[in-house]
């Protein structure tokens, strides 16, 4: 028997709820802030930020360590988690 609701995921030892979202913690290195994880109705997504391609010789990281970006530049863009709308069938 199924049950009626939405089902939460299962990542490591933590359970999520539906919708939700987290940066994953990956033993030995912790909490990865360049990668981003939701459930979607008991399946775990989990993607990479994306981030432009720098055009300058030396790009920087101090504002942002997952994107290198060149000084003077606007910060890279994140990814946007789905809503529940764009989630559902």
């Amino acid at each position: 028997m199924q049950a009626d609701g939405p089902r939460a995921c299962r990542f490591g030892r933590r359970w999520y709820l539906n919708n939700e979202s987290w940066h994953p913690s990956v033993p030995p290195f912790g909490e990865m802030k360049c990668i981003l994880c939701w459930c979607v109705s008991g399946e775990t997504h989990c993607q990479r930020q994306e981030c432009p391609p720098s055009a300058c010789a030396s790009p920087a990281t101090r504002d942002n360590p997952c994107c290198a970006k060149c000084r003077g530049e606007c910060p890279c863009s994140h990814i946007d988690t789905p809503t529940q709308s764009a989630a559902a069938p």
